[in-house]
């Protein structure tokens, strides 16, 4: 809403309705069923611009208002409720609000935030294609809430880092944060506020699997758009197989979920390699990197990926020794797989002792 919502809420319920999770989703569908009763709350006291915000929100998932008469403890009330568009989701199992609260609350109240930003700006219909990406950069800003040992560098204090957000950024798949910055000095002083400019993107899951007993990796290809747009004449790029964190997962059951759809690999033991950032001073995105241990005996270079997102994936199953001279040659040039090579190479004589 965007304010504390003044409007005076009572309990109420609707008769011949139920509540159920839209199957699949992380948010309830109300459905018409003979004998049931969806319970709820009235509110009462919105004005038209209350509407048009709540209108905005729910639009993104394909709601829209229908009139309804409740029964209230004064008794029946003329109200409106939110509905699914026929055909839209599928009823899953029985809604919980507490399990809701439990499972999605807090990463609910990100994903809203950026979502009611964007009001004025784009229609429902934008927001509904947006969603999953949306939901996926809240669930990236949850899982920084766990944070690195801070050992060596600075433990930050409340207060060391003030910033003014402007504006003059862009909101889209991808969203480019513009502010102003001051944060303390090491020296104990504050700096003078500068402007900035930060990527914000998702979490990844990067997985290379490793076969111990025949010292072979699976690496991919790709054609990746950053060489084409620096000008690099060979924009096919070896990487680790990878992909974006959906909200809610673990980035563990995102690198095997990836596994099987970039390279058609069941993996079996999932070791944690790296957690780090790969570009920290402009770029939000971070990287889950995991060894994934498997059979590559049988495993041939062939063609996978997921049509309805444009992938085109071959992958090679090549010899570790192989894989480091094309290190050395620069032909793998993605910096991640090449970390990620360089820890194999650290562990790889007990992990080949231990298969």
């Amino acid at each position: 809403m965007g304010r504390p919502v003044k409007a005076d809420a009572v309990a109420a319920h609707l008769s011949g309705h139920a509540v159920y999770w839209a199957d699949g989703q992380s948010f309830p569908m109300i459905v018409e069923q003979h004998g049931a009763q969806a319970e709820g709350l009235l509110l009462d006291g919105l004005d038209d611009d209350d509407i048009a915000r709540l209108d905005f929100y729910e639009g993104g998932f394909g709601y829209t208002l229908r009139p309804v008469k409740v029964d209230t403890s004064s008794g029946p009330v003329d109200a409106q409720v939110y509905f699914p568009d026929p055909g839209l989701w599928t009823p899953g199992g029985a809604w919980s609000l507490q399990d809701w609260v439990d499972r999605h609350g807090a990463l609910t109240l990100r994903f809203a935030r950026e979502v009611m930003r964007r009001l004025g700006r784009i229609g429902a219909d934008d927001v509904a294609a947006l969603a999953p990406f949306i939901r996926s950069r809240a669930w990236a800003q949850m899982l920084g809430q766990r944070p690195a040992p801070t050992a060596l560098r600075r433990d930050a204090r409340p207060g060391d880092v003030e910033i003014s957000e402007r504006t003059t950024g862009f909101e889209g798949f991808f969203s480019l944060k513009h502010f102003d910055l001051r944060h303390r000095r090491f020296d104990g002083g504050m700096s003078d506020w500068f402007q900035r400019e930060t990527f914000v993107a998702y979490d990844a899951a990067l997985v290379l699997p490793y076969d111990p007993r025949t010292d072979q990796v699976l690496l991919v290809e790709q054609l990746r758009f950053g060489p084409i747009w620096r000008d690099d004449p060979a924009p096919w790029v070896l990487e680790p197989i990878a992909g974006l964190v959906d909200a809610g997962e673990m980035p563990a059951d995102t690198a095997r979920r990836e596994a099987v759809e970039e390279a058609g690999l069941e993996l079996g033991d999932l070791q944690p390699m790296i957690r780090a950032y790969p570009s920290p001073g402009y770029s939000t995105e971070f990287f889950h990197c995991f060894l994934g241990i498997c059979d590559l005996n049988q495993q041939r270079a062939h063609s996978d990926g997921l049509p309805d997102e444009n992938e085109d994936i071959r992958s090679h199953v090549i010899p570790f020794d192989r894989a480091m001279a094309l290190v050395d040659s620069g032909e793998i040039n993605a910096m991640p797989l090449v970390a990620m090579l360089l820890w194999l190479a650290r562990h790889r004589e007990h992990l080949r002792a231990s298969s």
